[in-house]
C-alpha cells in the first residue's frame, strides 16, 4: 500500500479515516502534527467497504516506520477496532459526527473496545481530532527530546493564552 506523506519528515503518524468526508475533522490533527514537526501520513481505509485494505495499511503500519496511528471513524465507529486488531502501535480514535446520533454512537463505539484491543478514545470532533495529535505527540516525545522541549512549550503556550483571556475580560470591567 502506497501512502501519501503530507509532510517532508518521515511518517510516524498514521492517520486513518473511513471517508474523504471525514477530512475536514481529520485536518485538525495533520495541522497540529505538522507544526509540532512530526511527519505523518493519512489514507481512507474502511473498516466495512475495504477490510483487506484497512487490515494490510494496519499490519505493516510498524515495519514502515510509524509509532502511533490515529483513526477517525464514524457510526459503528469499526474502523478503530480493525486497526487495533490488526497492530501492536497505539491506536488513537476520533469518534466523528456522521450519523444521526452526532457522534455519540462513535463515541461508545470506540470506547468499548474488548479487552487486549486497546483504542485510546478522544472528543467527538475537532477538539477530539487535535486532542489526538497532542496524544500522539507526547507518545512520540517519550523517545524524543526535542519533541518533549517543543510539548512543554505547547503547554505553556495553552496556559499563557488563559491567562491572556482572563487579563482581557477583567480589561473590559466583569
Amino acid at each position: 500500500m502506497s501512502a501519501n506523506t503530507a509532510t517532508t519528515s518521515t511518517p510516524r503518524v498514521g492517520i486513518l479515516m473511513g471517508s474523504d468526508t471525514d477530512l475536514p475533522v481529520m485536518r485538525q490533527a495533520s495541522q497540529l502534527l505538522a507544526e509540532f514537526g512530526i511527519g505523518y501520513e493519512i489514507e481512507i481505509c474502511s473498516a466495512h467497504r475495504s477490510p483487506r485494505r484497512t487490515a494490510e495499511y494496519a499490519s505493516q503500519a510498524a515495519e514502515r516506520g510509524l509509532k502511533v496511528i490515529i483513526v477517525g471513524a464514524g457510526a459503528a465507529a469499526a474502523l478503530g477496532g480493525a486497526v487495533a486488531a490488526e497492530t501492536t502501535l497505539p491506536v488513537i480514535g476520533v469518534p466523528l459526527a456522521t450519523s444521526p446520533l452526532s457522534g455519540f454512537d462513535s463515541l461508545l463505539s470506540l470506547s468499548m473496545m474488548p479487552a487486549g484491543v486497546p483504542v485510546a478514545t478522544m472528543a467527538v470532533g475537532d477538539a477530539g481530532a487535535r486532542n489526538a495529535a497532542v496524544l500522539a505527540a507526547q507518545i512520540l516525545a517519550l523517545s524524543d527530546p526535542q519533541l518533549a522541549q517543543k510539548m512543554k512549550e505547547y503547554k505553556r503556550k495553552l496556559a499563557a493564552g488563559v491567562e491572556a483571556k482572563s487579563k482581557k475580560m477583567h480589561e473590559q470591567g466583569e
